[in-house]
């Protein structure tokens, strides 16, 4: 089966997906926008000082041109969302342009890579994040390893407003910490140097390229684009706004690791800026808001899986969010064995999976038009191409372990 709806601005809003929902408004996407981008908190007070740590002379300039990249894909998602928007999200996509067989093997890398990810990023937030806030958490990680996984399944089985209520808060909270990191970032008067190129160019090219990477998930609410109102230009308006959003927040909080490199070497580089300049209880907010940008994706995460499944095998989406309740359940105490290795173990397949089936898509946009009766355009096999090789640098950097996402 094919979703996509009657295209562009103007057109009847497509009917919501799952039987028995209201469509969302703007506003609620505008939430899932924001949480699906990192979060903002998470790429701007942790991931992306890390991404930058052997460039930190040219971390603001790396870090500016990051989203440049980035903005391939997106564009490429934007066109597809002109006419398609449905449960299947990027399967929808890539079916709409290279039929249904395509489609499944796009679908089948993207299930596995995300499902991976729902069952080992517990252990990372527990036994990484959770400590590096505050010791204390050392006590209860075993608890913690158990229960986070319950009550991730319990917010996405308890329905849809329960579920967008968790998220809103998530994207609320994590965008007021991320203002503050900026505030401190700023407070740290970093030169315009730090906007510029230094030092090696495959060096900084490279750290450019992982923090670009880092906006992948930005595609999870394309699997409720069938859900909002004026789907087409919901999407269109929201998704590029947030990323432009969250692109500033993550260049402004970068920028003083080019004043002060030591704060890359920090467990959470903006938690420990924030304490430098504010003070410990204003920091301890600030990692707490990273653990729970990183579980807001998790959640993000769940969601889409299940719009997925409803897509792919017809049944409804409460019904797919309990079959993936049990192993998302079931993993906590299976990797209470050895935490370490259940997270290292599964997380390169979990990536290589990703780009593979984020690659697909990209690879078949040359022929989206053709599937709707236009010519191959040059301009889209170049966009193609240049997506193409986005996702090929990730799957590069993975499996040469050049850097981590």
């Amino acid at each position: 089966m094919t979703f996509h709806a009657t295209a562009d601005a103007g057109a009847p809003a497509a009917a919501p997906q799952a039987p028995g929902l209201q469509p969302l408004s703007p506003w609620w996407f505008a939430a899932l926008a924001v949480v699906s981008f990192g979060g903002p908190l998470a790429l701007a007070a942790l991931y992306a000082p890390l991404a930058v740590d052997e460039v930190t002379s040219a971390a603001g300039f790396a870090a500016a041109l990051a989203p440049l990249i980035f903005a391939i894909p997106l564009i490429i998602w934007m066109r597809y969302s002109r006419e398609t928007a449905g449960p299947g999200g990027l399967y929808g996509f890539v079916e709409a342009a290279a039929g249904q067989r395509v489609a499944r093997v796009q679908g089948a890398l993207w299930v596995f890579s995300y499902a991976l990810y729902l069952v080992y990023t517990t252990a990372y937030v527990v036994y990484d994040v959770l400590p590096a806030v505050s010791p204390r958490f050392n006590s209860y990680r075993s608890t913690l390893e158990v229960l986070l996984p319950i009550a991730i399944a319990v917010s996405v089985l308890a329905g849809r407003r329960t579920t967008m209520v968790v998220l809103a808060v998530i994207a609320v909270g994590q965008l007021a910490l991320a203002g503050l990191v900026d505030v401190v970032a700023l407070g740290h008067s970093p030169t315009a140097s730090a906007l510029q190129p230094h030092g090696q160019p495959h060096a900084t090219a490279l750290a450019a390229g992982s923090v670009a990477l880092l906006f992948v998930c930005g595609s999870l609410p394309l699997f409720l684009g069938g859900e909002v109102r004026r789907p087409h230009r919901t999407i269109r308006r929201i998704l590029p706004s947030v990323y432009v959003l969250t692109a500033v927040i993550v260049v402004i909080a970068v920028l003083p690791m080019a004043v002060d490199p030591a704060f890359t070497r920090a467990a959470i580089p903006g938690m420990s800026l924030v304490r430098v300049d504010v003070g410990a209880t204003a920091a301890t907010a600030v990692g707490l808001g990273v653990a729970a940008s990183v579980v807001g994706v998790m959640v993000l995460e769940y969601v889409a899986l299940t719009r997925l499944g409803h897509a792919v095998t017809g049944r409804s989406t409460q019904s797919v969010a309990r079959w993936l309740a049990v192993p998302l359940v079931a993993a906590g105490p299976v990797s209470l064995i050895n935490p370490d290795a259940f997270y290292d173990d599964l997380l390169k397949p979990s990536l290589v999976a990703l780009w593979l089936s984020q690659l697909i898509v990209m690879a078949v946009y040359p022929l989206y038009g053709r599937a709707r009766g236009t010519t191959l355009r040059p301009s889209r096999l170049a966009m193609g191409l240049a997506g193409s090789a986005v996702m090929v640098f990730g799957l590069w950097t993975t499996l040469s372990g050049s850097s981590s996402t």
